[in-house]
């Protein structure tokens, strides 16, 4: 006898700014806000958000991203969602069901929880595949709760030190947005070259600076000297979190610390805003010995404080096991590319 009362009830594609108060309500990430699936949904994806009823109660939603693939494979994901209970089967058999409406071959979910949190899945057809997930499997997280004085004093000191230094060695920092995009990507392009890391088009960042500005929640920092541009990061406010989502760097004026600078006003706008968190977004190593042995990426955050966080990493739904091992296959072959 089907179970009416427990069941789910779909939702498709709320009204964007709708969408937007019901994830921040729940504390939704910003990788599940309709600016995202926009922006996604001009570079290779399609953006369906999904919004999980009970009765006449909203408990749970996602944005799921579908991109086709060569020969004719399809394939879902979910980054940094569900919004709601992860381990709800009820909520998890609604998306398996979502995704294969779709014909996705698989479906991946990467849940916005850490490894300390309990996300339980079912075991039939899921792989647990840490080692293949998309976003960052830890971060460091600073507190904003605390008055502006107590988070300079969690920093090392060398990197308050830096911070004074920066403003006595001539560096300001302005704020900008998709009108410096072109700045922005080609000092992207320079940091790409020194740091061997992929990017995207200007194009696909003046999107995120256009779309993820809408609500004013989003801004460029830009540190300069003598009018000449040094660094840049990106910083997103969604809900009570700030993310430093990308940035770049010149090769010159290093020693004037520049982003030591540009983080400091990042923090100072997203406390002002009344975010809680500011997501330093990635430090590469995800366990003790790493952070023991991390590059400079880990050794520049890791400075300003705060906690490091690992998140649980992603699950793989599997609806057909040769296409997935096709596409198993060809990621192991194009690794590095940017999703």
């Amino acid at each position: 006898m089907r179970d009416v009362q427990n069941e789910i009830r779909i939702i498709e594609n709320l009204d964007a700014r709708a969408w937007d108060d019901f994830v921040i309500a729940r504390g939704g990430h910003l990788l599940q806000s309709a600016g995202w699936g926009e922006l996604k949904s001009r570079f290779g994806w399609r953006a369906l958000r999904l919004a999980f009823a009970r009765e006449n109660d909203l408990i749970a939603g996602t944005q799921m991203l579908i991109r086709d693939l060569p020969l004719g494979l399809r394939f879902c994901y979910i980054p940094r969602g569900p919004v709601g209970d992860a381990s709800d089967p009820a909520l998890i058999d609604a998306l398996c069901e979502a995704a294969q409406s779709h014909h996705a071959f698989a479906l991946k979910i990467e849940p916005n929880s850490t490894s300390t949190q309990s996300v339980q899945f079912p075991t039939s057809n899921f792989q647990h595949l840490t080692s293949n997930s998309i976003q960052p499997r830890a971060t460091i997280h600073l507190d904003l709760t605390r008055d502006l004085d107590a988070i300079l004093a969690q920093m090392k000191s060398k990197w308050r030190y830096n911070i004074r230094l920066a403003e006595r060695k001539g560096i300001s920092v302005r704020m900008s947005g998709a009108r410096d995009a072109a700045l922005f990507h080609q000092l992207l392009q320079i940091t790409g070259a020194r740091d061997q890391f992929a990017i995207h088009t200007e194009e696909y960042y003046r999107s995120a600076f256009e779309l993820l500005s809408t609500r004013d929640c989003a801004t460029l920092f830009i540190a300069e000297f003598e009018r000449e541009p040094l660094a840049t990061i990106f910083v997103t406010a969604f809900g009570d979190e700030a993310i430093y989502l990308y940035g770049a760097s010149s090769n010159a004026h290093r020693d004037r610390m520049p982003n030591h600078a540009l983080h400091w006003e990042a923090i100072q706008w997203a406390k002002a805003r009344g975010c809680k968190r500011y997501d330093l977004w990635g430090i590469g190593a995800t366990t003790d010995a790493d952070e023991k042995t991390a590059h400079g990426l880990y050794q520049f955050k890791q400075g300003f404080g705060g906690e490091v966080v690992r998140y649980a990493g992603a699950c793989d739904v599997i609806f057909s096991r040769w296409k997935y091992a096709l596409y198993t296959r060809a990621i192991a072959w194009r690794r590095g590319g940017a999703w």
